[in-house]
């Protein structure tokens, strides 16, 4: 490839990167405008919503989600004052937590049953109880965190995306495996990360 027309190439991604770019981030006023690296006389910006960074563009997490004795555990929470389990960010059950915004993944991480995504209660803070015997539909409800919201069932190795959007305390579990140990507690805050691991199930 000559030297004129690799650096005809570059330039021509590198505008698609800028397009894509100010496309992302054209939705939000008072954004941050970022220099990309110059490819020789072609200068590009980058335009992010308020209150993201540069690294990464989007905002995005991902819960897993299996019955605790597929190998996710469960977790007696000082915290919350409950026994959590089903649901992760990282490795073994674990409360959850995202800021504003976060588009979330939940991804079903068993080989062979299916499973659900249920909000059962909005909560101020702990303790955390459940209710005994919720009425929780496999029938998807809403697109937002939020009282009532259901993904519907999520078969093995499937995934749906919810957006976490007001801020709030929200108790979840499974349809079908919620006293099997599928309950958790969800918090939607300014730096909210995952709670603590559960230990590895006995074998």
């Amino acid at each position: 490839m000559s030297r004129k027309l690799a650096a005809v190439t570059v330039a021509l991604a590198a505008a698609l990167l800028a397009a894509c770019a100010s496309h992302a981030g054209s939705s939000a006023s008072g954004g941050t405008t970022y220099t990309l690296p110059a490819v020789e006389d072609l200068r590009i910006t980058a335009t992010v919503p308020r209150g993201t960074t540069a690294q990464p563009l989007k905002k995005t997490g991902t819960v897993s989600e299996e019955e605790p004795s597929e190998g996710l555990g469960t977790v007696n929470d000082p915290h919350w004052q409950a026994t959590l389990g089903g649901y992760t960010q990282q490795q073994f059950s674990q409360a959850l937590g995202f800021p504003p915004g976060t588009k979330i993944t939940i991804k079903n991480v068993s080989a062979t049953k299916p499973h659900t995504f249920n909000v059962v209660a909005k909560i101020s803070g702990p303790p955390a109880q459940f209710p005994s015997n919720p009425s929780l539909s496999t029938q998807a409800h809403g697109k937002t965190i939020a009282l009532g919201y259901a993904s519907g069932i999520i078969k093995p190795g499937a995934s749906v995306t919810v957006t976490a959007k007001k801020a709030g305390i929200y108790l979840f579990g499974c349809a079908f495996h919620y006293n099997f140990g599928m309950q958790d507690v969800i918090v939607i805050g300014k730096g909210a990360t995952p709670g603590p691991q559960a230990t590895a199930p006995a074998k």
